[in-house]
């Protein structure tokens, strides 16, 4: 596997998953399966290009040159033959979607690859399955499959993986399962095992398939259309807080929760502060409003705190789909992908969604033109305010967090946008420092 080491090497930064940009990766093999299909196996490599170190998953295939896809190449295989990532080879998507949605082994070897159905299969009988490879994706891998006679579905293939169930299975399957229908339905998964830096043995989730809901715009399409036009977006915000509501009392319901003590406190304390510490040293338009962040943060910390419990950790309009039979549909409950894995699966504050769709309806004005922007400047405000109104009446009197703890999270919302703007899209800057200027102004 040396030869193909050195290709991933330098096939893998010009993948959009890659997360670590602008390094070489320094790759160790940790698992090798050979599938059941010939001469297709799953990786999975270890890149310490990066500490702490990122597992990521490469599905390759050996094929004729002929039948790669641009983009898909990843180099020579010999015999005429080369390697190429199996996501766009149809003989892995066939096995795959038979993986999750009627289970069982997808190596050869001792059941390190393993598919789990969660509902009932599929009424198809066909083996090869349609497949089609999404587009522009930042971190993962979708795969939508068309089965003949059944209804679509969508499965996401983690490119990076750790040990333990992913949030997304986790979280969306508890609450489909609980009967959500603000959630797509839980299809199945397949889990992988490895090994660790340390020599142990780890499992986790590699692919996770759920119901597709098929011409359907999501929130972000919706708002930014309504924006544009001048549309009152009043009730559909009303009806998202609404949804976020419903999800956050079934999460608590299904999961446990955690007081809110004072180490909980200043754990929660320090993230904020290892974020800021990171912007202040990447971002330098951020430094001289640092000490009235830090006051919003010591407000916050001082202020009521509500039990923590599961959330979902990295929403935003781009993760809710609006369909005609169940409303606002809420996706991919990984959490934030710069964050610590440890931390999208600890409890939290069910307030880091709310301040995340808050933020997210604020970058409706950057992505509107305006000429003077006032009108679409109090379109973001009355949807903010109707989300919040939403949520309030349905998670019930009292379960809302303090104006202050709000505050904190939309402000280390803000913090984190200024992080990922200003290494992947620096013309979007000028939309979360303006929030920090308005949530810790300097003259306060």
């Amino acid at each position: 596997m040396g030869d193909l080491l050195d290709l991933l090497t330098v096939w893998m930064p010009r993948q959009r998953w890659y997360g670590t940009k602008g390094r070489d990766p320094r790759l160790t093999l940790v698992a090798d399966e050979e599938l059941v299909i010939p001469g297709t196996r799953v990786l999975l490599v270890r890149d310490e290009a990066v500490t702490p170190a990122s597992v990521y998953q490469v599905p390759v295939s050996q094929r004729d040159p002929d039948a790669v896809l641009p983009g898909s190449l990843i180099g020579p295989a010999g015999d005429g033959r080369v390697w190429a990532d199996a996501v766009t080879d149809p003989a892995f998507t066939d096995l795959l979607f038979h993986l999750v949605t009627e289970g069982g082994a997808g190596a050869t070897g001792d059941g390190r690859f393993i598919g789990i159905p969660l509902t009932a299969p599929p009424a198809t009988t066909a083996i090869a399955v349609p497949a089609r490879v999404l587009s522009g994706e930042q971190s993962n891998t979708s795969i939508i499959f068309r089965p003949e006679g059944a209804a679509p579905v969508i499965c996401k293939l983690f490119r990076q993986v750790n040990a333990g169930v992913n949030p997304d299975v986790e979280l969306q399957s508890a609450l489909a399962v609980g009967g959500a229908t603000f959630v797509p339905a839980a299809i199945g998964e397949v889990r992988g095992t490895w090994t660790t830096a340390d020599g142990d043995e780890a499992t986790g989730s590699l692919a996770f398939a759920q119901e597709f809901f098929d011409g359907v715009e999501d929130a972000w399409r919706v708002a930014l259309l309504a924006a544009t036009a001048g549309d009152d977006f009043s009730a559909p915000a009303r009806a998202l807080g609404a949804s976020v509501a419903r999800m956050h009392v079934a999460l608590a319901d299904a999961f446990p929760t955690v007081a809110p003590d004072a180490e909980v406190r200043a754990r929660v304390a320090a993230a904020w502060e290892r974020r800021l510490a990171i912007a202040v040293s990447e971002v330098p338009a951020l430094s001289p409003y640092a000490d009235r962040i830090r006051q919003v943060y010591a407000d916050a910390v001082a202020a009521p705190w509500p039990p923590l419990q599961r959330v979902h950790g990295d929403l935003h309009l781009g993760q809710v789909l609006h369909t005609p039979a169940n409303g606002w549909v809420l996706l991919d409950f990984e959490g934030e992908p710069l964050r610590p894995i440890s931390e999208r699966r600890s409890p939290d504050l069910a307030v880091r969604d709310v301040a995340g769709m808050l933020r997210s309806f604020d970058y409706v004005s950057g992505a509107v033109a305006d000429d003077d922007g006032a009108a679409v400047r109090a379109w973001v405000i009355a949807a903010q305010q109707a989300f919040l109104s939403g949520y309030a009446e349905t998670v019930g009197a009292g379960q809302t967090a303090p104006d202050a703890l709000l505050a904190a999270f939309e402000l280390d919302k803000a913090v984190y946008e200024a992080i990922y703007e200003t290494r992947n899209r620096p013309d979007w800057i000028g939309i979360p420092l303006a929030a920090i200027g308005r949530l810790a102004p300097l003259t306060a």
